[in-house]
């Protein structure tokens, strides 16, 4: 079968979730409502991270990368998604899925590694906590930020270029996104280099840095259960356990949709899945974060005048 050259203006269609109508108006709700938050939640923490300077640490920036990260990735996709759980018809111009394609994968890919580099973090912080100033001084903070934002994106352009060179045989995306394991679906032919391209980036993105992220872990708490003080060890616990819930979250829907056995493939299963860590996790992250976070909720209160920020020590 001949494969079909798409131009920048050519119309797609988005299967969604079409085959449960019922169902398309209760999701148009509930991801409103999360994309809604997400927006609330992740813009109102970058704002506290940039205007209260007691905020401005290494963990609050990055924070706010995370945040904006998260933005940028829900905003590529909810959109549409909502105008095609009100429409009768699901299109999507082929630009416009190339360039969510890419935003998906390269915003995706980032926050692989920087809840990587947020590990680190947390380990050096309760380790190494007198040296802690030293190591994880702004301009080490900085450039890890940017190594994680340049690898995430050369990796999505990489990625995405490899898959416009394949010829498609069909116009139908069985998705609610243009997400790249599903758009190559439609591929006249298996591609032997793209899928050794995808193969080789999602155990670079994924199992590498989670296996690091295991090994801070591992170090973080042989050090915590040394800690004499309950309130310390509480306060510990506490701080890790909201980014060890959100890379359990986040590496468990992404690691099941991209490393899993192709027999076990099922459209209807990856659509749920990316829901959960492109919606619920982006939503969840300000939340988690911040929900049991006196700096957080202090800064907070400030801003909206009802007290005033305690002094820092």
């Amino acid at each position: 079968m001949q494969g079909e050259n798409f131009t920048a203006w050519s119309l797609l269609f988005l299967e969604g979730f079409s085959r449960y109508p019922r169902l398309e108006i209760i999701l148009f709700v509930f991801s409103l409502i999360m994309y809604l938050v997400t927006i609330l939640g992740n813009s109102t923490l970058i704002l506290i991270t940039v205007l209260d300077s007691h905020l401005q640490t290494p963990m609050y920036l990055f924070l706010g990368n995370l945040s904006f990260m998260d933005i940028c990735y829900t905003s590529a996709s909810i959109p549409t998604l909502l105008v095609n759980l009100l429409s009768s018809k699901k299109t999507i111009i082929f630009s416009g899925c190339v360039v969510q394609m890419y935003l998906s994968l390269s915003m995706g890919s980032t926050e692989c590694i920087l809840l990587a580099v947020m590990a680190y973090d947390r380990y050096v912080a309760i380790c190494n906590p007198l040296r802690y100033p030293i190591i994880m001084n702004r301009q080490v903070c900085v450039q890890m930020a940017t190594i994680s934002w340049v690898t995430g994106c050369l990796t999505a352009l990489l990625e995405t270029s490899f898959a416009l060179q394949i010829p498609l045989c069909g116009n139908v995306i069985d998705h609610f996104t243009c997400e790249i394991l599903a758009v190559l679906k439609l591929a006249c032919m298996s591609s032997l280099l793209m899928d050794l391209v995808m193969l080789v980036v999602s155990i670079l993105l994924l199992p590498v840095p989670m296996l690091l992220i295991c090994i801070s872990y591992g170090f973080i708490l042989s050090t915590i259960l040394r800690i004499s003080s309950t309130e310390g060890r509480n306060k510990a616990f506490s701080t890790c356990g909201a980014h060890l819930t959100v890379v359990i979250l986040y590496y468990g829907a992404a690691l099941s949709m991209y490393l899993k056995p192709t027999s076990s493939n099922s459209q209807e299963i990856d659509k749920i899945v990316s829901l959960l860590y492109g919606v619920l996790t982006p939503m969840l992250n300000p939340i988690i974060y911040s929900l049991r976070n006196k700096e957080v909720k202090d800064s907070v209160k400030k801003l909206l005048g009802k007290v005033p920020l305690a002094p820092s020590v």
